[in-house]
């Protein structure tokens, strides 16, 4: 067992602890979330308005209730504007932006998706 692999076995023999990684995985990969901390860290601070438009599968609904839950992560910030008409905007967290390197290493990965299609196209033809 390497340095590098040497905390990746099961913890304790508590299911929950089996994987170390998992936890960030829910967090960081549940559906949507990768769609809109790209999008903020992107372009910035923005309002619900042009998020929506940015991401433009998701429905209200469902930014509204990722939005509210990347705040509760400490992922992205909310400001209100008590004005006329009221203003809401959202922007990465630092916590949120620190997550940079792990997206610019899955960029990197990404080369290796003509590899996924090729595995996938000769493990369908077997049948």
């Amino acid at each position: 067992m390497t340095e590098d692999t040497a905390n990746w076995g099961p913890r304790g023999g508590d299911p929950e602890n089996a994987c170390p990684v998992a936890p960030v995985v829910d967090i960081v990969f549940s559906r949507w979330t990768t769609p809109i901390l790209w999008a903020l860290h992107e372009y910035g601070r923005q309002r619900f308005v042009e998020l929506e438009r940015r991401i433009a599968t998701i429905t209200p609904k469902v930014l509204t209730q990722r939005l509210r839950q990347l705040e509760r992560d400490g992922l992205v910030v909310r400001t209100y504007y008590p004005e006329v008409p009221p203003r809401v905007e959202y922007e990465i967290s630092e916590l949120g932006r620190s997550l940079a390197p792990l997206f610019a290493a899955l960029s990197e990965w990404s080369v290796h998706l003509p590899d996924v299609e090729r595995a996938r196209a000769a493990y369908d033809a077997r049948d």
